[in-house]
């Protein structure tokens, strides 16, 4: 067991020493950044944020409904956003809820997009932690040492793994450091009002950055996993991240194309979208929470038996 956890500590030495994985970070923190400086210039100019900092702030949710009213009577322009908003404000009206203003933990809620950044970064780096072996000649340096394929091949995909968390960590952390910066941290357990499923709720924003950061892990580990699969097989890093990033970002247009089929609820990219369940809207009849979970299990089965058929097997000698 001290061969494996030796293995796993190299595999991330190799990860880290690159300036490519530091690059990574730091685009990262840079769009972090740039989000706070946006956010903080966009609450500002927010109803909400007025109404949070005005002891009179029924006064100002009421004259807001009233302008959105007069606008909506005038035209039909924006009619669905202003729907919306003054079913909002009137939440907060009839519950005696006076709206918090702009903070850390909401900043880190809205950066849970920042997450398909995650994914991408994942995918290059499990599209080339075996590709790269080939490519650069070390995979024989690495065979010749008195450790099994399955080991090596195990500490590849759990270093993937452990980026994947480290990284979402690092979004975490440093968009909750960067937005208390920017606008301060209202307590602990904050809440606010947001559209659910079945209306406007007043609900936790740290329930809600659980929820929303713990689904967005499905497709993380799904595409990374592909990836490493894909690296596998062909040896080239640049063919599996485009096949990946590719599946990634056109997945809910394949699921789209192949809807009229009864076949089309078996599709990877139609199971690992865990919100449709949060939202009670799944995308196919019949679908539920269990089904997708079974489905996801075998393609993640398959993924990984696939990825130590061709490592295991493979015959390097002529590289």
């Amino acid at each position: 067991m001290s061969n494996f956890f030796q293995l796993l500590i190299n595999e991330q030495f190799k990860l880290y020493i690159r300036k490519s994985t530091w690059i990574m970070y730091i685009l990262t923190a840079v769009l972090i950044l740039g989000l706070a400086l946006l956010a903080n210039f966009a609450a500002g100019n927010t109803v909400l944020y007025q109404a949070a900092e005005d002891d009179n702030w029924r006064q100002t949710l009421q004259d807001d409904n009233a302008e959105m009213q007069q606008e909506m009577e005038q035209g039909e322009m924006m009619q669905g956003v202003y729907t919306s908003q003054i079913e909002r404000n009137n939440y907060y009206l009839e519950n005696d809820i006076q709206p918090a203003s702009y903070d850390a933990w909401q900043f880190v809620m809205e950066n849970e997009m920042l997450l398909s950044l995650v994914s991408l970064f994942t995918i290059i780096v499990a599209a080339g932690i075996i590709a790269n072996e080939f490519k650069w000649g070390t995979i024989k340096l690495l065979l010749i040492r008195p450790i099994t394929r399955t080991k090596i091949l195990a500490s590849k995909y759990l270093s993937v793994l452990l980026f994947a968390l480290f990284t979402l960590l690092f979004v975490l952390l440093f968009s909750w450091i960067t937005g208390a910066l920017f606008f301060g941290v209202n307590g602990m357990d904050p809440h606010i009002v947001m559209n659910q499923s079945e209306g406007y709720a007043y609900v936790s924003v740290i329930g809600q950055i659980v929820e929303g950061y713990g689904l967005q892990l499905v497709t993380l580990v799904m595409m990374a996993t592909f990836a490493f699969m894909i690296s596998a097989i062909f040896r080239q890093s640049s063919l599996a991240i485009g096949i990946a990033i590719f599946l990634m970002l056109s997945g809910n247009a394949i699921v789209t194309f192949f809807a009229d089929y009864n076949w089309a609820k078996y599709i990877l990219f139609a199971n690992t979208n865990m919100g449709q369940y949060v939202n009670g809207s799944p995308m196919f009849e019949g679908m539920t929470l269990g089904f997708s979970i079974t489905v996801l299990a075998v393609y993640y089965v398959i993924f990984l038996a696939v990825s130590w058929l061709f490592f295991t097997k493979r015959d390097v000698a002529g590289h």
